[in-house]
């Protein structure tokens, strides 16, 4: 893990079914192409069931601004989306 990692966690910021309206910073997700970014996997836990799982890092491009998320199925159809927040709470 480098020290970037070290010093941000990621935080859950909800889930919806497939193909369901789902907003990033006013941005529907659905709505734009993700690109898989080179990040390492996020280390992310359900809330609801406290399984871990290894998402993805995405990003994608809306309004002029790139906007990086995790994502994937916590099951089949239901996905999860998390925000990286740095130790203060300030999405970098």
């Amino acid at each position: 893990m480098n020290s970037e990692m070290k010093t941000t966690d990621w935080r859950y910021v909800g889930r919806c079914v497939d193909g369901q309206r789902f907003l990033i910073e006013g941005v529907d997700v659905s709505d734009h192409e993700w690109r898989h970014t080179d990040e390492p996997d996020a280390e992310v836990e359900d809330p609801l069931y406290h399984q871990p799982f290894r998402f993805d890092v995405w990003e994608l491009e809306a309004n002029g601004r790139r906007i990086r998320f995790a994502a994937g199925e916590f099951s089949n159809c239901i996905w999860g989306f998390f925000r990286r927040h740095d130790r203060f709470g300030a999405t970098p």
